[in-house]
C-alpha cells in the first residue's frame, strides 16, 4: 500500500476495525474510508455493490462482523451464520467486481477443529468436527476464508486471511451476556468491586486454556501482512502463550483490585478444551506480538472505566 492509497475499513467502529484506522493512521495512510451500519448495511447487496462501484478502494480490511460469547451463540445460532456470511460474501464479491488490488479478511481461531493439535497450525483448517457452541459462526467465518482462496484461485485475485486467537483491548463489548470472557471478567470484577461484593460466580470449572492477544497487536499484524504477504493459507495471529481460564479470572480480579472469593459453577459449560495457535508462520515473517497480558488488561480496564457508554451496550 502507498501512503495515499484509498483504503476501506469495513466495520471501523468495531474493536478490530477501530484498531486498524488507529494502525494505519499511525502509519502515515492517510486515504482511510469508513461507513457506519446506518450508512450502508453491508447486508444489503446492492448497497455494497453501488457503494464499492461509487468509491473503488484499492484495499479492503474486512473487520466487520457479528461477534458475542458462547451464550450468544448458543442462542441464536442462525443469526450469527446469516448475518456474518450476508457480510462477508457481499464485500468480497463487490471487491473482486470492482477490481479492488487486495483484500485482507478478519477470521477467528474458532475456524479450527474442538480437538485440534495443541498449538494449532494453519493446516489443520477443517480436518475434523467444530466446537457445537460456537458452530455457526466458524462456519460463516470459514466459508468467508475459503471463497477469498476461491477467487484466488479461479480469477488470480490477491486475497489474504488473518486468524486471531481471543482478541481484548480498547472498543471492546462489555456487555453481562453478549461478550466474550475478558471484557466479561472486566465488567463482573469492576462492579463486585464496586458494589463489595463477597464473591464473583464465575462459568465452567476454569480449566479451558485460552490465548489472548491486545487488538492494537493484531492490528499491527495486519497492516504488516497487507504490505507483505500473499498467499491462499491464512495467517494466525497470537502470542503463543496461554494460561487456564482460571488463571485468567484471577489476574483480572487482581488488576481490577477486587478482593472476594472467585467460585466456579460447574453445571455451565465450558467451552473447546484448548485453544492456543501455532504462531510460526507469523514469525517467521517477521512479526511479533508487543504487549504482555497483564500490562493488557489494565489498558483495558481504563478503556472500559473511561468510556461509560461502551459498557452499556
Amino acid at each position: 500500500m502507498d501512503k495515499i492509497s484509498k483504503i476501506y475499513v469495513a466495520g471501523h467502529r468495531g474493536m478490530v476495525g477501530s484498531a486498524i484506522v488507529r494502525e494505519l493512521k499511525k502509519q502515515g495512510y492517510e486515504n482511510i474510508i469508513t461507513r457506519t451500519h446506518a450508512e450502508l448495511d453491508l447486508t444489503d447487496q446492492k448497497a455494497v455493490n453501488d457503494f464499492f462501484a461509487a468509491e473503488k478502494p484499492e484495499y479492503v480490511f474486512l473487520a466487520a462482523a457479528k461477534v458475542g460469547g458462547i451464550e450468544a451463540n448458543d442462542k441464536a445460532p442462525a443469526d450469527f451464520m446469516y448475518q456474518n456470511m450476508m457480510l462477508e460474501m457481499n464485500v468480497i464479491n463487490a471487491a473482486w467486481r470492482n477490481g479492488c488490488k487486495k483484500l485482507e479478511f478478519l477470521g477467528s481461531s474458532c475456524i479450527y477443529p474442538r480437538m485440534a493439535p495443541q498449538p494449532m497450525p494453519e493446516s489443520c483448517l477443517l480436518t475434523s468436527a467444530l466446537e457445537k457452541t460456537n458452530e455457526a459462526y466458524a462456519l460463516a467465518k470459514i466459508s468467508g476464508m475459503k471463497y477469498c482462496e476461491y477467487l484466488n484461485r479461479q480469477y488470480g485475485t490477491d486475497y489474504i486471511s488473518v486468524m486471531p486467537t481471543n482478541l481484548y483491548g480498547p472498543n471492546d463489548n462489555y456487555h453481562p451476556t453478549h461478550s466474550h470472557v475478558l471484557p466479561a471478567l472486566i465488567r463482573r470484577f469492576h462492579e463486585a468491586k464496586e458494589s463489595r461484593a463477597e464473591s464473583v460466580t464465575c462459568w465452567g470449572d476454569g480449566s479451558p486454556l485460552r490465548e489472548f492477544l491486545y487488538v492494537d497487536d493484531l492490528a499491527n499484524l495486519c497492516v504488516f501482512l497487507m504490505n507483505n504477504y500473499s498467499g491462499n493459507e491464512t495467517v494466525n495471529a497470537g502470542t503463543g502463550k496461554e494460561l487456564s481460564i482460571r488463571e485468567l479470572t484471577e489476574l483480572v480480579a487482581d488488576v481490577i483490585g477486587f478482593k472476594g472469593k472467585i467460585e466456579w459453577d460447574s453445571t455451565k459449560p465450558n467451552g473447546t478444551p484448548r485453544k492456543l495457535l501455532d504462531v510460526s508462520k507469523a514469525t517467521a515473517l517477521g512479526w511479533t506480538y508487543s504487549t504482555e497480558l497483564r500490562e493488557g488488561i489494565a489498558l483495558a480496564y481504563e478503556d472500559f472505566l473511561n468510556n461509560p457508554m461502551r459498557a452499556e451496550r
